[in-house]
């Protein structure tokens, strides 16, 4: 672990390219959940928390390919620090990655479903985050 980059783990282009996978795969199911379908938002949270993890895993795509390391630190603030080094693009990133985790409690822990407003947001700071983390897997290949 080094300093100034929290708890880390070393990951390489192949466990980059495995995540980015999950990463599209929880936002599928996002999708999928969350579909316009259901008036009453009834899988709100669910969608919300599945479109959360697509993030994260998108995330440690993208840090695995470009920095060589992915957080392991129990603030997701400190992932979203290390997508802020990856250029270009890593700041705008981070601020999806912020924004998105501040969904995080209200979709995983509250007792109030997610409204259509925060569920949009939660699949599209995840869409952008995986986009992200697709752009940087193009560069390392």
């Amino acid at each position: 672990m080094a300093r100034g980059r929290g708890r880390t783990e070393d990951c390489n282009l192949s466990e980059a390219r495995k995540r980015l996978e999950h990463a599209r795969l929880y936002l599928d199911v996002a999708d999928l959940t969350g579909g316009t379908n259901d008036p009453d938002l009834e899988y709100g949270p669910v969608a919300g928390s599945i479109a959360i993890l697509a993030g994260i895993a998108a995330a440690d795509a993208a840090c695995c390919a470009a920095l060589g390391h992915r957080s392991r630190s129990d603030n997701h603030q400190d992932a979203a620090g290390l997508l802020s080094q990856i250029e270009p693009g890593g700041r705008e990133a981070a601020r999806a990655m912020r924004r998105l985790i501040a969904l995080k409690d209200s979709a995983h822990y509250g007792f109030l479903s997610l409204g259509s407003r925060e569920l949009k947001q939660a699949t599209r700071q995840a869409a952008a985050l995986t986009e992200f983390a697709e752009r940087v897997l193009l560069r390392s290949d």
